[in-house]
């Protein structure tokens, strides 16, 4: 099934699901944007709009502000409040900025050089995508994409444009992970066995609620859905929550897991999708309004060495579910939130975005980096420049990262749930895999959680044509490549 076909195909179920939302939905045709750049010269400003702060964006904001040269003229938020908030803050700075509440009115301004967005996940392509043909460069943060071929497409947006676009992955940019990362390159471990990701991060339940939940009045709802469906609010808060529900979300592997992914396959040197995917997981410990696992491990079968990548949202065990939740997460040689390079010399242990530790096959410490540096300083370089390569983050690796997170999940979304015996045995032949299932198993049980009777998803097994980003013999899951976009929003097929 072709992506023309999928899309006709599930449009009347797409309708459905939209129907349900008492706000009159976006009926307008998808904007057409005239490009509008300029060349900019040695000592001239740059001249940045910021697009979506209520959380991550707020950085953006503060990190822009501090780079001279560079000049934030204009706020964009779907929440009038918030944007409120942002121009009244920037005004003590005697920074006076224009303020918008659709991106698409920023992006006919002749007058901006870059958009710098932390919108939700299901805003970020199609934000990228327009703001090239608009001929502006972007700072997109992660995961660049909620789905793989809107991903591909800024790729694609960004080649036909020239234009310069940046993923927030901010550790490419440090120099204490880049001379960490040449150093293992240069074999100083022997070979790399396994690339091992790790998201063990504190998450509670986001509640439950019983009907439709208000959307605040200050905030306009069908810019805030954009491309995904204009539904009821099915949860207790729109903000934030939004990373738990696959429709605007990707859970924790495209939320923190999406830097620690980069760093793995930044370590792997691998740039291609995985060949190989499947992935094994639930939500476990509580039941509530979310739907993405917050227990969960993906095992991409790269042909050198296999990468896995784990997310734990429980504490180390059931005692802890309380208010000493956040304090007591389990770790993996000493990493809680990082990555694990298994080599044939000994370990590397990447425990943060900007430090590693290398330790040799008895467990002693031989050589440690720490340093850190701009990544927004990076980007204005790049657009001085007007070289991609002088990206430490380009959009290219931002899409293969974010896609990785997105190849695990729909694995999990077309698996089935088995008990523990049945999953081993489906799990005969991959040793890292059981190794990494047995470990899931004991700290759910350390939770109180009985895998026998709460089984865990076994996701499917997928092959990929790494050439074309598109899975071998299964129509479902090459579905799942993409989505319905409603109209007006649509990522653009022909960029």
């Amino acid at each position: 099934m072709n992506r023309r076909e999928f899309l006709t195909a599930t449009s009347l179920a797409a309708g459905a699901f939209a129907a349900g939302c008492s706000t009159t939905a976006t009926t307008s045709a998808a904007p057409r944007f005239r490009p509008q750049s300029r060349i900019i010269g040695a000592n001239d400003d740059i001249r940045v709009a910021v697009v979506g702060f209520n959380s991550r964006g707020k950085d953006h904001i503060s990190g822009f502000k501090k780079i001279k040269g560079v000049r934030i003229v204009a706020l964009c938020d779907v929440d009038s409040e918030v944007l409120a908030k942002g121009r009244a803050e920037l005004q003590k700075d005697g920074i006076q900025v224009e303020t918008f509440t659709d991106v698409r009115k920023l992006l006919e301004r002749g007058d901006i050089d870059a958009i710098s967005t932390a919108t939700p996940n299901h805003w970020h392509s199609l934000l990228a995508v327009w703001s090239c043909q608009a001929g502006k460069d972007v700072y997109v943060e992660k995961p660049v994409s909620h789905n793989v071929w809107e991903g591909a497409q800024i790729v694609k947006a960004a080649r036909k444009y020239g234009r310069i676009v940046q993923t927030g992955t901010q550790s490419r940019s440090n120099p204490g992970l880049r001379e960490a990362i040449a150093w293992l390159h240069a074999g100083n471990l022997g070979k790399v066995l396994v690339a091992r990701g790790l998201c063990y991060k504190p998450r509670q339940s986001i509640g439950r609620v019983s009907g439709p939940t208000a959307v605040p009045g200050t905030i306009d709802y069908d810019l805030w859905c954009g491309p995904a469906p204009m539904a009821p609010l099915m949860r207790e808060k729109l903000h934030y929550d939004w990373h738990w529900q696959f429709v605007t979300g990707n859970g924790d592997l495209g939320n923190q897991g999406i830097h620690q992914m980069d760093i793995a396959r930044w370590a792997l040197r691998e740039k291609t999708l995985s060949p190989f995917v499947f992935s094994v997981g639930g939500r476990f410990g509580y039941k509530d309004d979310g739907d993405t696992p917050n227990s969960q491990f993906v095992y991409h079968g790269y042909e050198k060495a296999p990468l896995i990548f784990e997310v734990r949202g429980l504490p180390k065990s059931k005692e802890f579910q309380d208010n000493r939740w956040a304090k007591n997460m389990p770790d993996y040689h000493g990493a809680q939130v990082g990555v694990v390079i298994e080599c044939e010399g000994g370990r590397m242990v990447i425990p943060s975005y900007d430090s590693a530790k290398a330790f040799d096959k008895s467990g002693k410490e031989i050589k440690s980096w720490r340093e850190g540096a701009d990544h927004y300083a990076n980007f204005i370089g790049a657009m001085r420049s007007r070289r991609n390569a002088d990206l430490n983050a380009e959009i290219l690796e931002g899409h293969l990262s974010s896609a990785l997170c997105h190849t695990g999940n729909i694995s999990y979304q077309l698996g089935s749930r088995l008990v523990p015996d049945a999953v081993r045995e489906r799990l005969k032949g991959e040793p890292m895999a059981q190794e990494t299932f047995g470990r899931l198993a004991e700290h759910l049980g350390a939770n109180g959680v009985d895998i026998a009777s709460q089984p865990v998803v076994l996701g499917e097994r997928l092959r990929m044509d790494v050439s074309k980003e598109r899975f071998r013999g299964n129509a479902a899951a090459n579905q799942r490549l993409t989505r319905e976009y409603r109209k007006g929003f649509e990522v653009p097929e022909r960029v």
